[in-house]
């Protein structure tokens, strides 16, 4: 019971604290308006080049943004409790580990998923795109493996954030990264090979060809085997993000940089 405490009221209480230092309102330009913006603006770049349909931009970008909030959210998790200089007072508490970290990731994850579901369907309503209604279920579920894989990616980075202070900074250099290797804006079978392999270990390169897939009307068959690598791809940085906080953990204890800000 009190592990899913933890995982459940902890994680609420941590996320609802992001906008303790951050005003509330900043999420409609920042993850509303922003995400729109980068669709039409791909979307008539590739009308001038004459390069993938609407659609194309449509599911990638909105995807793709999913990244913000999930990299992020789970890097200030971390990071702002540092800053706050209470990070200690956390890692000094007996609390499982596991429940402590997943539990914060729920509400990121469910955040990923809303800001990518909201530019595509607004993507979609301005550019007129053709979604078969009976894709959007499937769609939904897809951008929730896809946030899922995110948010794994933003628990590696907020371990990194105990022992390395500018985790905004790593997080734009990420998001970029994303955005070029994930076959956001150019089809993977359009980058050079070795990019294209880098893409299929990154989260939401899979989310996004399957959604496109969807979008197209493949049956759910299809996609599955998409689905299932994005899914594995994000339980893996899990992984990787859950040990790595034990590990730097050790290190930020031995070079007293818990708090220092």
């Amino acid at each position: 019971m009190t592990s899913a405490r933890i995982f459940f009221i902890g994680g609420l209480m941590s996320y609802r604290a992001l906008f303790g230092w951050m005003n509330p309102w900043i999420f409609v330009p920042s993850l509303l308006v922003s995400p729109v913006c980068q669709i039409l603006l791909f979307a008539y770049i590739g009308r001038s080049a004459g390069v993938g349909d609407d659609e194309f931009y449509v599911i990638g970008n909105a995807l793709n943004y999913a990244a913000i909030p999930c990299m992020f959210a789970m890097t200030f998790t971390i990071g702002g409790e540092r800053f706050a200089q209470t990070l200690g007072l956390v890692l000094a508490t007996p609390a499982r580990r596991i429940p402590l970290f997943l539990g914060r990731s729920m509400p990121v994850i469910a955040n990923g998923w809303f800001v990518a579901m909201f530019g595509v369907v607004v993507g979609s309503m301005l550019l007129d795109t053709d979604i078969p209604g009976s894709a959007w279920p499937l769609i939904a579920l897809v951008v929730a493996v896809g946030s899922l894989a995110s948010t794994g990616l933003g628990l590696v980075m907020g371990a990194i954030n105990l022992v390395y202070r500018d985790g905004a900074t790593l997080g734009n250099v990420l998001f970029l990264v994303l955005l070029i290797f994930t076959g956001t804006n150019v089809a993977l079978d359009d980058l050079p090979g070795w990019m294209a392999a880098v893409g299929r270990w990154l989260p939401l390169t899979h989310a996004i060809e399957a959604s496109r897939m969807l979008a197209d009307g493949a049956a759910w068959g299809a996609v599955s085997g998409l689905v299932g690598t994005e899914l594995l791809i994000g339980v893996g940085y899990l992984a990787v993000g859950l040990s790595a906080i034990r590990v730097f953990e050790w290190l930020s204890r031995t070079g007293a940089t818990l708090d220092r800000i």
